[in-house]
């Protein structure tokens, strides 16, 4: 009582202590999560074009809202990718002084589907009218800055095809470059060699500093250059059912095969209740005990549970089996009986026309032309059913072509209806010809499938309670032995695993194999989380994740750890070189073998378009190079290869036919070089000022 009357004395007091302790704690967050605090009201800048919060936000959230299932973060990644990609072709657009009118912005919009075949802004012949698209949001004020947007999204849209138009064109090839690459592939060389490989020396016997590393990434910094990232090694404790909890699940599904007895509290009296096999309403009974609803589908043996497929597919109505294991669930499966042709396999041969917009289509034909030419190639199966698979590989407007028509299986209802008609209702080895929407198609029904209808209690298997307090009561006791000692041994003195080490970068989502886990990678690049922080994760269906971050790798250059397994054996292969240099020595190639130990070989026809060396030697293109080089019986200098160091000898050059005109040859680099645009965008990124302030806004 006395402490009660002191409590009450001071409440005054105490009132204020914790209101200004409510106050910080929750202004300490504000700060943290950077709601005051921040450093800029925006959330990047592109050469020096801010990028303001707000309107980030809002884009961010309207890809959201359009697209069900993205995350904030993916969405945040996929708004700022965009903003960068307009930001630095708008600075182009500029520069070049490119312009569009209302005409080419009307085309861009009609190409779109919402707005291009939208049944509003149609006439009466199924055509865009563009007055009826004005009249539309002359008469709808409200739609005006939907308009608006997609207007100014069409004239972007506009402007960059005039500007890739442009890049295209200007990317040329020359009848010289069909020249050159004729000759890389037709001119053959003939030499001798001795090749002094790297793999004769040990790699022990050559070192590699790790300045020496950093060293070659300065003079390839744009090859070698790393944004902001943590390294942190984990400890997983998964909350999963444990044996007691199994076979407590076992036991209760079990106790469903015979009756129970419950008390009654109506009648005051104990009632016997069926088991699962003398239930009178077997879907109720599944629906009552089962974690799973019941599923009426017939099921063809092949869609059944692998290891029980057999015994579950051979049950006779009314028969039941287990309890057996699904995945995470103990299952009891009566059968409800079996039905044929549940499933079928069928092959066609598709003859489309203009107007059924079907992309693969090998010749334009009117429905008239398509069905003659669908009748005359049913003609032919008729007569020679084995024709089937290669007149469809020869004809068919269908992708299924490439495999000679073969569709798979299929359920009912899956295919258009006069396609699943004519396929359900008729026995396999039948062949017709049927019109959809698609065109016309040959059908042959190659198999169908039988099914069985399972009723099926599943009860899941899973953490009791007890035992999810014990893996919580574990996980809270390594996080703070792993936070007050050292990580590694308070894993070894709790037996449990460290997971291979995990690198994030700002705005990953994936946490290594856990998958999505923004949290994790979240905390980690928070302003309190420093080298050696420790945080216990909770993983929805998985358990508690323990995560420690080992490094702290600032942006610049990649750390010299993860670039080591592919610098270093280029260092070394460096210094190898110079060792088996010194080796060399000698007028001729037997002198130069000899001094090396190594034999003299013989390359015969080698084109520089394809320069392999025999014997597992591989590409030697600085080799071949040399070769086509040197005059007759020429004797080059050492040369640094890609499996060693090379002395060759010309022995002759075998020049290709003179050829008048180019034109394969040019035609070939130009589709080669189709997809150079696509690099534009990757290059000025590469010459931009770029800053992302993304992580201050907790994406």
């Amino acid at each position: 009582m006395a402490v009660l009357a002191k409590i009450r004395q001071r409440s005054a007091l105490m009132i204020v202590v914790i209101a200004l302790a409510l106050f910080a704690f929750i202004a300490g967050d504000l700060f943290k999560k950077g709601n005051f605090g921040k450093s800029s009201k925006d959330v990047g800048s592109i050469n020096g074009k801010d990028i303001p919060f707000e309107e980030f936000r809002v884009k961010v959230s309207n890809l959201e809202k359009s697209q069900q299932g993205v995350t904030s973060t993916a969405a945040a990644n996929r708004v700022w990718d965009q903003e960068v990609s307009v930001a630095l072709l708008t600075t182009e657009f500029e520069k070049l002084g490119l312009r569009v009118g209302p005409k080419h912005i009307m085309e861009v919009l009609k190409s779109d589907q919402n707005i291009g075949k939208n049944p509003i802004f149609l006439n009466s012949a199924g055509v865009f009218d563009e007055a009826k698209f004005r009249e539309y949001f002359k008469s709808n004020p409200e739609q005006a800055q939907y308009l608006k947007d997609r207007e100014k999204d069409a004239e972007l849209n506009a402007k960059y095809q005039i500007y890739a138009t442009l890049v295209k064109a200007g990317t040329f090839t020359t009848e010289s470059e069909g020249k050159l690459k004729y000759e890389m592939e037709a001119n053959k060389v003939n030499f001798a060699y001795v090749a002094g490989l790297y793999s004769t020396i040990k790699d022990s016997e050559v070192k590699v500093s790790d300045d020496e590393i950093v060293t070659f990434m300065k003079k390839n910094e744009k090859k070698y250059k790393a944004d902001e990232s943590r390294e942190l090694k984990y400890v997983l404790i998964e909350d999963k059912a444990s044996p007691e909890d199994e076979a407590e699940v076992k036991a209760k599904i079990t106790g469903l095969l015979s009756g129970s007895v419950v008390y009654n509290a109506t009648t005051k009296k104990n009632d016997t209740l069926p088991g699962f096999k003398a239930a009178t309403n077997t879907i109720e009974f599944v629906n009552s005990n089962s974690d799973v609803p019941y599923d009426s589908t017939y099921v063809a043996k092949k869609d059944l549970p692998a290891v029980d497929a057999d015994k579950l597919y051979n049950l006779a109505p009314g028969e039941i089996y287990g309890p057996y294991v699904f995945g995470k669930y103990y299952c009891l499966s009566k059968s409800m009986g079996r039905k044929v042709g549940v499933n079928a396999k069928a092959s066609h041969i598709l003859i489309s026309y203009e107007g059924t917009q079907v992309p693969n289509q090998k010749e334009k034909r009117t429905k008239e032309q398509a069905k003659a030419k669908a009748e005359a190639l049913l003609a032919q199966v008729n007569a020679n059913p084995d024709s089937f698979m290669m007149l469809a590989f020869t004809n068919s407007d269908d992708q299924s072509a490439q495999q000679g028509g073969d569709l798979g299986y299929f359920g009912p209802n899956q295919m258009v209806k006069p396609f699943n008609d004519f396929v359900f209702s008729n026995p396999v080895g039948k062949i017709g010809l049927v019109e959809t929407p698609f065109g016309f198609h040959i059908i042959k029904v190659t198999d169908k499938q039988d099914g069985i209808r399972l009723a099926t209690i599943a009860q899941k298997i899973e953490a009791s309670e007890a035992t999810s307090d014990k893996v919580f009561t574990e996980a809270t006791k390594f996080e703070i032995d792993a936070t007050e000692k050292d990580f590694d041994k308070a894993a070894a003195a709790m037996k449990l695993t460290i997971a291979a080490p995990v690198t994030v970068k700002v705005m990953d989502e994936a946490f290594g194999p856990l998958g999505n886990q923004r949290n994790i990678v979240r905390w980690a690049f928070e302003s309190g989380t420093d080298l050696g922080a420790v945080k216990r994760f909770e993983v929805a269906n998985l358990g508690h994740v323990i995560a420690k971050v080992t490094k702290v790798n600032k942006e610049g250059l990649m750390p010299v750890d993860m670039v080591r397994s592919y610098v270093e054996p280029i260092l070394k292969n460096k210094k190898k070189a110079e060792l088996i240099k010194v080796k060399m020595t000698g007028t001729s190639l037997e002198a130069i073998a000899k001094a090396t130990g190594a034999p003299v070989q013989q390359a015969t026809d080698v084109t520089m378009e394809n320069p392999v060396l025999t014997g597992g030697v591989g590409q030697e293109p600085k080799v071949v190079g040399n070769a086509f080089a040197l005059a007759a019986n020429q004797l080059s200098a050492p040369i640094e290869g890609n499996t060693g160091v090379y002395v060759v000898k010309n022995l002759s050059v075998v020049k290709a036919p003179v050829l008048k005109v180019h034109t394969a040859y040019v035609s070939k680099l130009k589709a080669q070089s189709a997809g150079d645009f696509n690099r534009v965008i990757p290059a000025l990124k590469d010459i931009a000022k770029i800053k992302d302030n993304r992580k201050e806004f907790n994406y």
